[in-house]
């Protein structure tokens, strides 16, 4: 007789936001941490043609672009919860295919090491802006409205999220003063 197979062992989700997910992640977590992601920084370097804008008038949301770091938050979900947070997930930041999907290592606060969730900024696709000035990029964000309201509200809900875990960025806060 066969022995019956084991399940598979299921382990908690992490996922890391560096934008709006810091501010408003759409799902429950049982934890949520300060983060440390290296490789990547957070930059303001993707054109929005659905949440923030539209083709015809894009707005400029947040990715992970290469090189340097990135401190942001990490959320705890349970493995019970994993699937459908992934599928969430999934429909939010990949509506367009602008990101990549990765599991890598981050280093909470609190010194352990995880590997989360991140959807990567893919510099081959053509909604990539790059690096913009920070009047054009401010010029873009406050002309820009898409299905999840004003790209302004975004940019300035995400700006006082960062300052308020302690983290000086000097380009966005040129691109928020001009806003």
């Amino acid at each position: 007789m066969p022995f019956p197979s084991l399940p598979v062992a299921m382990t908690d989700l992490w996922v890391f936001g560096y934008g709006s997910l810091i501010w408003q992640p759409g799902f429950a977590f049982e934890e949520r941490r300060k983060a440390r992601l290296a490789g990547y920084h957070r930059a303001l370097c993707i054109r929005s043609y659905v949440h923030r804008g539209t083709p015809e008038r894009p707005g400029l949301v947040f990715g992970l672009d290469r090189g340097g770091s990135c401190i942001g938050m990490a959320f705890r979900v349970t493995p019970e919860a994993g699937e459908a947070v992934l599928a969430y997930l999934r429909e939010r930041e990949l509506v367009t295919n602008v990101y990549r999907e990765q599991h890598l290592p981050v280093v909470l606060a609190d010194g352990r090491r995880v590997r989360a969730v991140t959807f990567v900024a893919d510099r081959g696709h053509p909604q990539y802006a790059g690096r913009l000035d920070p009047a054009e990029a401010a010029t873009i964000v406050g002309g820009a409205h898409g299905r999840s309201g004003a790209n302004v509200d975004y940019v300035r809900s995400s700006f006082a999220e960062i300052a308020a875990l302690g983290l000086t960025d000097r380009w966005l806060e040129a691109v928020v003063a001009r806003l």
